[in-house]
């Protein structure tokens, strides 16, 4: 039973614990049944039950205010059940993100309630081939037309690609150069010129593609926020979100500490349980002082920027980090106590260590994430 010790954290309020109870019961009753064989499939299962439960409801926010406590409380209790889940919930909210901080009220009343209702599926498409984490060095263009912007390019990693509905994207439509000349858009699946060029295969299964953009049209409307501020949007987005990565972390953690503790406890060695050696106990200490540590960092970035924080680059960094990082640890730490059985293809601890390895790479990979806190302490010290 992982520990719910955190929930009575200053961080959280009574509606928070009330949710996390809530996540967790609709999880352990609906999670166990869902088939994982087509991962397509399964997504679109998840994304509708999540909907049809009302969590699906949280991804998004009509007027803005994104409850990132919440955020996180789900896709941790999620990731602690089922890493397909926390996917599908995830990519809900961050493919509809700029739409809830940034959208037109057209383009709110367009998507959201389908998005938070689990009717239509949403993905985020900014990595590009050329550029990963170097977001200015993006080539994909979107030139005015009249009353359109012309589309082409390619997008890759892109999650739910190919089986979204709706698609928030960024194109460099040319007001600066670098980081200033980019925008953002709104765009539905199936426009001509729209097409899923390949869909990627990685260790854990989920929706990946590449997408290709031929001449696309879309009308002037499907631009989200002024012409230019595409990198400021897509910041904007990452800031709420990557504090829900270290809390989907943390969900992996502590169920890769709750299987390591069934089998310290129940596995003899000589006559006695594996968890009487001091090693053993030695290993344990440093999964649950991994797990509060960032539990702690997570909880904080989300507390300051629902508490009106306006940026929470350094907080969010950090949470992301440390638990992505921690997570890895305890996994592989798992994986050893479990011996053999751990690397024994579909036990849980074996599905963890494949779910976990992602984690570190996307939404800003580890070492990007140290640049952005090297900068920021920088900052806070007047040196930039």
């Amino acid at each position: 039973m992982a520990d719910r010790n955190f929930l009575d954290w200053p961080f959280l309020e009574d509606r928070h614990r009330a949710l996390a109870a809530e996540v967790d019961a609709w999880a352990a009753d609906h999670l166990g049944h869902v088939d994982h064989a087509d991962t397509d499939a399964a997504c679109r299962r998840l994304v509708t039950m999540l909907g049809e439960a009302g969590i699906a409801a949280h991804s998004g926010a009509e007027d803005g205010r994104l409850d990132v406590r919440s955020l996180c409380l789900i896709r941790e209790t999620l990731a602690r059940h089922d890493g397909l889940a926390d996917f599908a919930f995830a990519m809900q909210g961050l493919g509809t993100g700029a739409i809830s901080l940034f959208g037109t009220e057209a383009q709110k009343s367009e998507w959201l309630p389908l998005t938070r209702a689990g009717k239509a599926i949403s993905a985020f498409a900014l990595t590009e081939p050329g550029s990963g984490s170097d977001v200015a060095s993006n080539t994909m263009t979107a030139v005015p037309d009249g009353g359109h912007y012309v589309l082409n390019g390619e997008k890759t990693w892109i999650s739910n690609g190919g089986i979204a509905e709706v698609y928030t994207l960024f194109a460099r439509t040319g007001e600066a150069p670098g980081t200033r000349g980019m925008s953002a858009f709104v765009l539905p699946a199936g426009l001509p010129g729209f097409e899923v060029a390949e869909r990627l295969e990685t260790i854990a299964p989920h929706p990946l593609a590449t997408l290709r953009f031929s001449d696309c049209r879309v009308p002037a409307s499907a631009r989200i926020g002024p012409p230019g501020d595409g990198f400021k949007i897509a910041m904007s987005v990452l800031d709420v979100f990557r504090s829900t990565v270290a809390a989907a972390a943390l969900g992996f953690a502590r169920r890769a500490l709750d299987e390591a503790l069934q089998r310290v406890t129940t596995r003899h060695v000589q006559g006695a349980p594996l968890i009487d050696l001091q090693m053993v106990q030695g290993h344990i200490a440093d999964m649950a002082l991994d797990i509060d540590a960032a539990a702690l960092l997570t909880y904080r970035a989300a507390w300051a920027k629902d508490t009106g924080a306006p940026r929470v680059t350094r907080e969010a960094a950090m949470a992301k980090l440390h638990a992505t990082e921690a997570a890895q640890k305890i996994i592989d730490t798992a994986v050893q106590l479990h011996g053999g059985d751990g690397v024994r293809s579909g036990t849980t601890v074996e599905r963890l260590y494949r779910e976990i390895r992602a984690l570190r790479i996307y939404e800003g990979a580890s070492d990007v994430q140290r640049v952005v806190i090297a900068r920021q302490v920088q900052a806070g010290m007047g040196g930039i």
